[in-house]
């Protein structure tokens, strides 16, 4: 009984808490420049709303920025490490919207698509939690699809970073970094049925977006004259 009382207040308390200090602190250091908002402001100045598709590599920049983006949900599975996660995100000031394609999928997209109707966006990370890395799994063009959203290929990039020795090698800039965030163009997802090809290559579309705006946007660190036009 102690023992389960101990890791809830570890897993539910301690850690979440101790975690969203950690990275307040670090992102407070940061000195961020947007690239591209127009391809995330015209829709929102529009009325509309989005999903931000982002690498699970590199979303740490991005945890307290899109704060600013409030009221935003995000999709967590409801694993022990899910639960964690979970009460981070609601610390942030996001809502958690728990369910994976193995366990509540279905009631969970019912869920986004109702907070979207209310003017919530949608943060989603395409490989996550477990990867492979940079392959979009079928989740977010569901959550796309269902909700009647635009996709907005959303990645962030630091000049100075420590590499972890994960399965996605997970990026966090270090303390005073440089960082880029930068907006692709919306991605439309047909709501009628795209049949198993037609998902597939939407699947495809969306990796070959990220991917493409990724290593455009890490070249900027090997050219002086871009680092200086964005960062003055």
């Amino acid at each position: 009984m102690m023992k389960k009382k101990f890791q809830r207040f570890l897993y539910h308390y301690l850690f979440p808490y101790a975690g969203v200090f950690f990275v307040r602190l670090l992102s407070a250091t940061y000195r961020i420049r947007i690239v591209d908002p127009d391809n995330e402001q015209d829709i929102l100045k529009a009325g509309g709303q989005l999903v931000y598709a982002s690498w699970h590599q590199r979303f740490f920049p991005g945890i307290t920025f899109f704060s600013t983006r409030k009221p935003i949900a995000i999709m967590i599975s409801r694993s022990r490490d899910g639960e964690m996660a979970a009460r981070a995100v609601n610390i942030l000031g996001w809502r958690a919207v728990r369910g994976s394609s193995s366990h509540g999928g279905r009631q969970a997209l019912e869920t986004i698509k109702c907070l979207a109707g209310q003017g919530y966006r949608i943060g989603h990370i395409v490989d996550g939690p477990q990867g492979p890395f940079g392959t979009v799994k079928p989740g977010l063009i569901r959550i796309a699809q269902y909700a009647g959203l635009p996709i907005v290929p959303t990645i962030t990039s630091g000049q100075n970073l420590w590499i972890f020795n994960s399965w996605d090698r997970f990026m966090v800039p270090k303390p005073f970094s440089r960082v880029i965030i930068r907006f692709g163009s919306p991605i439309h997802v047909p709501e009628d049925d795209m049949g198993q090809g037609g998902f597939e290559q939407m699947q495809a579309r969306v990796a070959h977006a990220l991917k493409q705006l990724y290593e455009e946007t890490d070249a900027v660190w090997q050219d002086d004259t871009r680092i200086k036009e964005i960062f003055g």
